[in-house]
C-alpha cells in the first residue's frame, strides 16, 4: 500500500494513451467507432482519481508526498532521469483533469455525432489527456517539458479537427507556433538551471538554489525563461493571441482546453517553480498577470461571439492566477485554477448547448447565413433551455465573484494577496487596481452574455419555436459542473461562505521560497489574512456594480449600449478589434519576417545555389570531362592501346621466326655462335 498513489497515478496516466492507440489503429472498425473505448478509459481514470482524492482527505497530511523515478538516459557524466511526483497538489489536479476530460468525452457523444472523423477525434482526446497528466505527474523539468510538447501537438490536432475550414487550420497553426515562442524560453530556462545545478529534478533544483549554486541575474533569467513557457500555454500578454482563435475547434475541445488542462498547465508550472523565483522574476510575473487580467476583460465586453467572450474571459482569469503567483499567494492561484475549471468548463458546455440548439434551428429554416454563435441572433432562450440557463447562471455568478459561489472564495484570496502586496510595496499599487478593475468588468460582460443570450425578445423570432433543450448527454455535465460551482464543496468541513478555510487550505499549504530576499510563506499568508476583509468588501462592491450596470443596459434598457459604444469612440473600436494585435503582429512581425525570409531565400537560390553550388557542379562536370578525355585519349588510346599494338607487332614479327622446323633453329644457333665469336675476336 505504500506506493498505491504511484500505482494509481500510472494507471491514470497510461489508460488514455491505450485508448488513443486503439482508436487510431482500430477505431473505425469498432462498434460506434470505438467511442465507448475512450469513454470507458477516461471514466476509469476518474474513478481512480476520486479514490486518490478521498484517500488524501482521509489522510489529512499537508506534507504527503510520494516519488518514483528511473534512469532514461545514461551517458556516464550525463544522465537523465524521468520520474513521477504525487502530492496533494498532484492529486487535486489529476481529479480536475479527469473530471473535465470525462465530461468532455460524454458531451462529445452527441455534439460530434455523425462527424466524419469521429473516431480520430476521440483518439486525439486520449492523447491530449495523457499529455496533460504527464505534466501533472512530472517530478522534474525534462519530464514536464516532454509532456508539455505533447500537449502542444495534441492541441494542434484538436483545434484543427475541422481542418477543411481555413479558419480552423490557421487557428491550429497559430496556436502551435505561438506556443513555440514561449517554449523556447522554457527550454533556455531549463538549460540555465541544469548547467548550474546538474539536475532536472525539482527537489535537487530547490536545494541547489538554496545553497547558492545559481543566484542573482542568472537565476532571474532562468525563472523568467521558465515563465515564458507558462506565458505561451496560459495565453498571457503578449502571447495571448492564439487562445481566442482556438475557438475554431469543437466546443467540447474549447471547454477541455480552457478549463483545466492546456491553459492551466502554465499556471501549474509557475506554482511548481515558485520557490526558485527571485523577487525580480516575481514582479515580472505579477505585472504580466495583472495587466493580462485587465487587458483581456476590456476586449470581452465588446465581443458578440459567445465563445469569443468566454475565450477572453479565460485569458483574463488566467491573468488572475498568474497575478496571484507573482504576489506570493500561489496557493490562491491554484485554488482559483480549481474553481475556475468547474465554472468555466460549465460555461463552455453551456455555450455549446446553445450553439447546438441554434445550429438545429437554423438548419430547419434552411438559414445558412446567420451565425449560430453570435449573441445578437439569440435572446429569449431562458424558457426554451432551462437546464442550460440555470447551470450557466450558477457558473456566471461564480466567475463574477458573488458570495455563496466558488469563484468568490478563490478570487477574494487573490485580491487579498495583491492588496497585501501593495501594502508592503506601495510603489506597486497598480497590481490590486488591475485585479479589482478586471473583477468589475468581468461581472459586467458575463451578465451581458447571459442577458443577450437568454433574456429579452428573440432576435430572430422565427427560430424560437425550434429552439430546444440539449439531450441528456450534454445537459448532464452541465448539472454536475454547476453543482460544483457552489462554495460548500471547497470549504468542507466548514460552512462559512465568506471564508476559503476548509479542506483545500488545510491540505495545500504554502512553502517558503528558497531565494534570499523573498517574503516567507507565513509573512505572505499573514498579510493576505489582514487584507481579507477590505478585499472582500471591495470585491463584492465591484461585482455588484458590474452586474447592475449590465442589468440597466440590457434588461432595464435605462442605458443604451449603442449610445455608450458610440461615446466610447476609439476605445470601443480598439476593444472590438482586439486592439489590432493580430493586424499589428502581421504588419510588424510576420510580414517583415516573410520579406526577410524571401530575401534570404533569393540569396540562397539565386546566389548560393546558382553560382556556388551549381557553379561548383559545372566546374566538376568540366573537370570530369577533361580528365575523362585525358584518360581515354591519353592513357587508354596512347599508352595502354599503344603498348598493346607494339606487343602485337612484335608478336607478329617473332611469329615469322617461329617456323617450327628443327633445321631452322639449328641454323639460328649456329649463326648466333658465329656472331659471338666474331664479336669476341675484336
Amino acid at each position: 500500500m505504500e506506493n498505491i498513489f504511484i500505482n494509481y497515478s500510472l494507471f491514470i496516466l497510461f489508460l488514455p494513451l491505450v485508448a488513443f492507440v486503439i482508436q487510431i489503429f482500430f477505431g473505425k472498425r469498432l462498434p460506434r467507432q470505438g467511442d465507448w473505448v475512450s469513454v470507458g478509459a477516461i471514466t476509469i481514470t476518474l474513478i481512480l482519481s476520486i479514490a486518490m482524492f478521498v484517500a488524501m482527505l482521509l489522510g489529512n497530511d499537508p506534507a504527503f508526498k510520494q516519488e518514483a523515478s528511473f534512469t532514461w538516459l545514461d551517458m556516464g557524466s550525463f544522465s537523465i532521469e524521468l520520474g513521477f511526483l504525487v502530492d496533494n497538489i498532484t492529486v487535486i489536479m489529476l481529479l480536475v483533469v479527469a473530471l473535465i476530460s470525462t465530461c468532455t468525452h460524454i458531451f462529445s457523444l452527441k455534439y460530434l455525432e455523425g462527424d466524419i472523423r469521429y473516431s480520430r477525434y476521440f483518439a486525439y482526446l486520449g492523447l491530449f489527456t495523457f499529455s496533460m497528466n504527464g505534466i501533472v505527474l512530472a517530478n522534474n523539468l525534462i519530464s514536464m517539458y516532454m509532456s508539455w510538447e505533447l500537449v502542444g501537438v495534441s492541441s494542434y490536432l484538436l483545434i484543427g479537427h475541422w481542418f477543411e475550414k481555413d479558419s480552423a487550420a490557421n487557428a491550429a497553426k497559430k496556436a502551435f507556433l505561438t506556443n513555440r515562442v514561449g517554449d523556447i524560453g522554457f527550454f533556455i530556462g531549463i538549460m540555465l538551471i541544469y548547467t548550474a545545478i546538474g539536475s532536472f529534478v525539482f527537489d535537487d533544483i530547490f536545494e541547489g538554489v538554496s545553497t547558492g549554486m545559481i543566484s542573482g541575474t542568472t537565476l532571474t533569467l532562468a525563472g523568467v525563461g521558465l515563465f515564458l513557457g507558462a506565458m505561451g500555454k496560459s495565453s498571457q500578454f503578449p502571447l495571448h493571441i492564439w487562445l481566442p482563435d482556438a475557438m475554431e475547434g469543437p466546443t467540447p475541445v474549447s471547454a477541455l482546453m480552457h478549463a483545466a488542462t492546456m491553459v492551466a498547465a502554465g499556471v501549474y508550472l509557475t506554482i511548481r517553480i515558485f520557490p526558485l523565483l527571485t523577487p525580480d522574476a516575481l514582479l515580472i510575473v505579477a505585472y504580466v498577470g495583472g495587466f493580462t487580467a485587465l487587458f483581456a476583460s476590456t476586449i470581452a465586453i465588446t465581443q458578440n461571439d459567445i465563445k469569443k467572450v468566454l475565450a477572453y474571459s479565460t485569458v483574463s482569469q488566467l491573468g488572475y492566477m498568474i497575478l496571484a503567483v507573482g504576489t506570493g499567494v500561489y496557493t490562491a492561484a491554484f485554488f482559483h485554477l480549481l474553481t475556475h475549471a468547474m465554472f468555466k468548463a460549465n460555461l463552455f458546455y453551456g455555450s455549446g448547448s446553445v450553439i447546438h440548439a441554434m445550429h438545429h434551428a437554423l438548419h430547419k429554416k434552411h438559414d445558412h447565413e446567420s451565425d449560430p454563435q453570435d449573441m445578437r441572433n439569440m435572446g429569449g432562450f431562458k424558457d426554451k433551455m432551462p437546464i442550460t440557463y440555470w447551470s450557466m447562471l450558477v457558473s456566471t455568478l461564480a466567475i463574477a465573484g458573488v458570495p455563496l459561489f466558488s469563484g468568490f472564495l478563490s478570487k477574494d484570496a487573490i485580491l487579498a494577496g495583491s492588496l497585501s502586496f501593495a501594502q508592503h510595496h506601495p510603489e506597486h499599487f497598480l497590481l490590486p487596481v488591475f485585479g479589482f478593475a478586471a473583477a468589475a468588468i468581468t461581472a459586467f460582460y458575463m451578465f451581458r452574455m447571459m442577458f443577450m443570450t437568454f433574456h429579452g425578445k428573440p432576435q430572430i423570432p422565427e427560430l424560437i419555436d425550434d429552439i430546444h433543450e440539449s439531450p441528456k448527454e450534454m445537459t448532464g455535465p452541465l448539472v454536475i459542473l454547476a453543482t460544483l460551482s457552489f462554495f460548500v464543496f471547497y470549504t468542507l468541513p466548514y460552512f462559512n461562505p465568506l471564508s476559503s478555510h476548509g479542506w483545500f487550505t488545510n491540505l495545500v499549504v504554502p512553502v517558503d521560497a528558497v531565494v534570499p530576499g523573498n517574503l516567507t510563506a507565513h509573512e505572505i499568508e499573514e498579510g493576505a489574512h489582514h487584507a481579507h476583509n477590505l478585499a472582500m468588501g471591495i470585491s463584492i462592491g465591484v461585482a455588484a456594480f458590474g452586474i447592475l450596470l449590465a442589468w440597466a443596459m440590457y434588461i432595464k434598457k435605462a442605458l443604451s449600449a449603442e449610445t455608450w459604444s458610440t461615446r466610447a469612440g476609439l476605445l470601443y473600436t480598439l476593444s472590438f478589434n482586439k486592439y489590432y494585435f493580430d493586424e499589428n503582429y502581421d504588419k510588424y512581425i510576420y510580414q517583415p519576417t516573410l520579406r526577410l525570409a524571401n530575401k534570404v531565400a533569393w540569396i540562397d537560390w539565386e546566389l548560393y545555389d546558382k553560382y556556388f553550388i551549381n557553379g561548383f557542379g559545372r566546374l566538376t562536370d568540366w573537370a570530369s570531362r577533361v580528365t575523362g578525355k585525358f584518360d581515354f585519349d591519353g592513357i587508354d588510346q596512347i599508352l595502354v592501346d599503344g603498348t598493346g599494338r607494339i606487343a602485337n607487332l612484335l608478336g607478329r614479327t617473332f611469329k615469322t621466326v617461329q617456323t617450327g622446323k628443327l633445321q631452322n633453329y639449328v641454323l639460328y644457333v649456329t649463326a648466333g655462335v658465329i656472331i659471338i665469336m666474331v664479336i669476341q675476336s675484336f
